[in-house]
């Protein structure tokens, strides 16, 4: 121990003890003070890549009608195909409460029409004049971010400019050779 000490000594490094329970025990010589501080950087980095998915709410009634629900529909479906999750919300008023097996048939209805897009996390449950789902995407909202590619808005194509045909400026040059060959005789 004493000798591994003068050479840490000696090196103007550290001597750090890595596994105090081995027999011997098994020491390092290192600077501490740049090791802290490269798991500092790698722990901030990787915190930075971390992507939490969002809960997402979306309401609806039960005489709901149907351009309204096809709407709700095509919202939840942006929400889940961008890496969140999907809080479907039935709201009772009055008697609708006495009926609860229609809110159930709604909901699921609901999960089937998501269902390229999702799975049902939680059941339909009822939650005082509530009825709730919750459904979660199938891609994660890192693997979502993984296969958008370079930035720029969703759904928008990129244009390889490399591959564009010359832009002509005059009709003439837009013919093929044969017809201008043919007009230039005449």
């Amino acid at each position: 121990m004493a000798d591994a000490l003068r050479l840490a000594e000696d090196a103007e490094l550290d001597l750090v003890e890595v596994a105090p329970n081995a027999k011997p025990p098994v020491c390092k010589l290192m600077d501490y003070g740049k090791y802290k501080y490269e798991a500092a950087v790698k722990a901030r980095e990787s915190r930075k890549k971390q992507v939490k998915a969002v809960l997402k709410e979306i309401r609806f009634r039960l005489k709901i009608d149907t351009h309204n629900y096809e709407t709700k529909v095509g919202h939840a479906r942006r929400f889940l195909s961008g890496g969140d999750k999907v809080k479907a919300m039935i709201q009772f008023r009055g008697r609708e409460q006495q009926r609860p097996e229609m809110g159930v048939r709604l909901l699921e209805r609901l999960a089937e029409e998501l269902a390229e897009v999702s799975t049902v996390e939680s059941r339909p449950r009822q939650d005082g004049r509530n009825m709730v789902m919750v459904l979660a995407p199938l891609r994660g909202k890192a693997e979502v971010r993984r296969g958008q590619g370079g930035g720029g808005r969703k759904g928008r194509e990129r244009i390889d400019t490399t591959k564009a045909e010359p832009v002509t400026n005059s009709l003439a040059d837009a013919m093929p050779a044969e017809l201008k060959a043919q007009a230039s005789a005449e």
